[in-house]
């Protein structure tokens, strides 16, 4: 063969190939080590999350141990995460997105970041109201959305019942918030208008912004403080976060969390709002099947337990114990409504908030 390539060769072709060898070497380098890294990366996941906890860390290394499938996590806010990968576009490394609210989730399937999935593990491991209805997005644990309340202050089986009723004039002055901006907020109110409608939705907001102790602000633990702190008597927070006030290294913290009590809203109609974390895999994922895996593990009965006992979120997947702390809140009867929802209906939910004066 060198022969016949040598005899087709006159003596000006031969010096063009000689002064441009180190082109050719170049390139035919490039290929090898791109197919190299193609190779390499057969045995990758790449995740970005917005979760940053050691428990999550702990799950990805027993996947690791569990498949051979390194995991890769780049973490940053839930915005964040979601405008990289449209800066990325087709050449993002990202095979899953993990983020919390469904809103969120909603949010990137709606901007083309996400790609269905069909899976009976996941399907079977995820009840249908806590997953996207065509597949883009699956719960990995649900949080409840409570009434925080003053122990000292607040006699729960006499004056809590409903969100509803935290508009009513008797909490003037009484009530404690985060900003209106904020996701959970969003999506709590996302839940108000697909049982009431906007209307009713924009009355409720008038009737809490009118009971406000101060003005909103803070995070969640932020208002649990403020009610321990007699600045407000009940404040809507997430359920996790007292559970990890209640086991906080430090007294303080613990002490703190013992002064507000914990009650689940409309136990007698629609239920009480829950939300969850997520993950979907991502539109361009060069790791598709390593991808599913990876977010079928996470549903699976050891994540599921993990997910349970270190982070005190409730887990989607039935038959896995509870944390102590969230079994001696008891069980509440959750509102069913599909989570999709609370994404469709963000942009109302946000307007909602702007007319009815909550900032």
């Amino acid at each position: 063969m060198p022969t016949v390539i040598s005899q087709s060769l006159d003596r000006r072709s031969f010096r063009h190939l000689l002064t441009h060898l180190p082109l050719w070497i170049a390139i035919l380098g490039g290929v090898l080590f791109a197919t190299g890294c193609a190779a390499d990366e057969e045995d990758v996941v790449n995740v970005y999350s917005h979760r940053h906890y050691d428990t999550d860390e702990a799950l990805f290394q027993r996947f690791t141990e569990e498949t051979g499938v390194q995991v890769r996590v780049v973490t940053a806010s839930a915005d964040e995460l979601i405008a990289r990968l449209e800066r990325e576009g087709a050449a993002s490394p990202a095979d899953v997105l993990i983020t919390v609210d469904a809103g969120r989730l909603h949010r990137a399937k709606e901007r083309g970041l996400l790609q269905p999935v069909e899976s009976e593990v996941l399907e079977a491991a995820v009840p249908a109201n806590l997953r996207d209805p065509e597949g883009f997005w699956f719960g990995l644990t649900s949080r409840a959305r409570v009434i925080a309340y003053s122990v000292d202050r607040v006699n729960p089986e006499e004056e809590l019942s409903t969100y509803e009723d935290l508009a009513d004039p008797r909490w003037e002055g009484r009530v404690v918030a985060r900003t209106s901006d904020n996701i959970y907020n969003v999506s709590h109110l996302a839940s108000i208008i697909a049982a009431h409608g906007e209307e009713a939705a924009e009355e409720w907001v008038e009737g809490v912004v009118a009971n406000f102790a101060r003005p909103p602000q803070g995070n969640d633990t932020d208002q649990i403080r403020d009610v321990a702190a007699g600045i407000g008597d009940v404040a809507l927070v997430n359920s996790y976060y007292v559970g990890r006030l209640l086991d906080a290294p430090d007294e303080a913290s613990r002490e703190l969390a013992r002064q507000v009590g914990i009650f689940f809203p409309n136990q007698e109609d629609r239920g009480t709002h829950i939300n969850v974390s997520g993950a979907g895999v991502t539109a361009h994922a060069p790791n598709r099947e390593h991808a599913i895996a990876l977010i079928e593990f996470l549903v699976g009965e050891e994540a599921q337990r993990a997910f349970a006992e270190a982070n005190f979120e409730y887990p989607v997947r039935e038959g896995i114990a509870w944390a102590p702390a969230l079994a001696e809140w008891g069980e509440f009867q959750p509102d069913p409504l599909n989570l999709a929802r609370l994404g469709e209906l963000n942009n109302e939910a946000v307007q909602t908030f702007d007319r009815g004066g909550w900032r």
